[in-house]
């Protein structure tokens, strides 16, 4: 883009072991991108935890062209790629990210009506926001996502749920990038082998939008359950600190809150994150809390909710980076 400013990678700790050429050709495709780039950005104020380290590179595209060239990126460097979208279920390390990490930005966050049932929105476009535009219309469907603080990208990726109902009842497709191979391609909602919490999407691949087929109904019916949706959410979770939502998955025949709560772990402190009283399964991440801090009260509870019944909490949240492993937590 005319007039951008080269940005300058020599300062950058991952970038001193790369031949001059290669950071020459990394700064030369920088410049190509329209939407924001930085180098050794914090990671904290994009993750509802407003803890972690930086990344190495961070891209906001507003483009399938500015993804074009993040593919080149990643080719020409051998990088890892973090996917981003509200950073409502992550944990980054306070090491941060030695990779990518692309985040869609305004250029993904349209909305458009296929048909009179079927709906596309881009991956940067916030559920609630979906929600909220398919029930204006009387579309049925959506109700469940309008207190989910995730982007549709997000929310594909790990099939995001509430009140009983979850993305894969009614995506319909996805448009997919592939960051390794540089591809757009469409994929089928039943490609992605989407479970609870889980879709498959393959390394590398990142949606850019998702198709939905949803159904008319009564908008003041619709409109009356979302009400309630959010005066629920409202009314069993914690709203101040931050936090990453439910910390772990609930497991077959009852909730991870319930288990953590007959723990006696409510209000559990490790430095400056703690057990919500409220509702067990959350985490908060207090003032001067670190990444480390909640890793370790996560494995912590982990810990003492599978010596006392024998049940292995699994996280709900992304752990991303490396930590000291003084504590072990299971993630899968």
């Amino acid at each position: 883009m005319m007039g951008k400013e080269p940005l300058r990678l020599c300062s950058n700790e991952v970038f001193e072991d790369m031949e001059h050429e290669v950071r020459k050709a990394v700064e030369a495709l920088l410049t190509r991108i329209e939407g924001r780039t930085a180098m050794d950005e914090t990671l904290a104020p994009l993750t509802s935890f407003r803890v972690g380290g930086t990344a190495a590179v961070l891209v906001e595209p507003v483009s399938e062209a500015d993804l074009e060239v993040t593919a080149e990126i990643i080719k020409l460097t051998g990088m890892e790629v973090l996917m981003l979208g509200k950073g409502s279920n992550l944990l980054v390390s306070d090491a941060g990210f030695p990779g990518v990490v692309v985040r869609m930005a305004k250029g993904f966050e349209q909305i458009r009506e296929v048909n009179s049932s079927s709906v596309e929105a881009g991956a940067g476009t916030s559920l609630p926001q979906l929600a909220n535009w398919a029930a204006r219309r009387g579309l049925t469907g959506m109700e469940f996502a309008v207190a989910i603080p995730a982007t549709v990208g997000g929310a594909v990726a790990m099939n995001a749920g509430a009140h009983g109902a979850d993305l894969s009842g009614v995506l319909e497709s996805v448009r997919v990038c592939s960051l390794v191979e540089g591809r757009f391609s469409e994929v089928p909602a039943r490609s992605l082998e989407m479970g609870y919490r889980s879709a498959f999407l393959g390394e590398g691949n990142l949606v850019c939008a998702a198709k939905f087929a949803l159904t008319p109904g009564d908008r003041e019916e619709i409109l009356d359950r979302m009400r309630q949706y959010r005066t629920h959410r409202a009314d069993t979770q914690p709203a101040k600190a931050p936090n990453a939502g439910s910390t772990f998955k609930n497991p077959d025949g009852s909730t991870a809150g319930g288990l953590i709560d007959a723990a006696g772990l409510k209000g559990f402190e490790v430095g400056a994150a703690q057990v919500s009283h409220r509702h067990g399964n959350f985490v908060l991440a207090g003032t001067g809390a670190t990444a480390q801090d909640v890793f370790d009260l996560m494995a912590h509870v982990q810990s003492v909710v599978l010596k006392s019944t024998g049940v292995t909490l699994l996280p709900e949240v992304r752990i991303v980076g490396e930590f000291e492993r003084s504590s072990s937590l299971i993630v899968s």
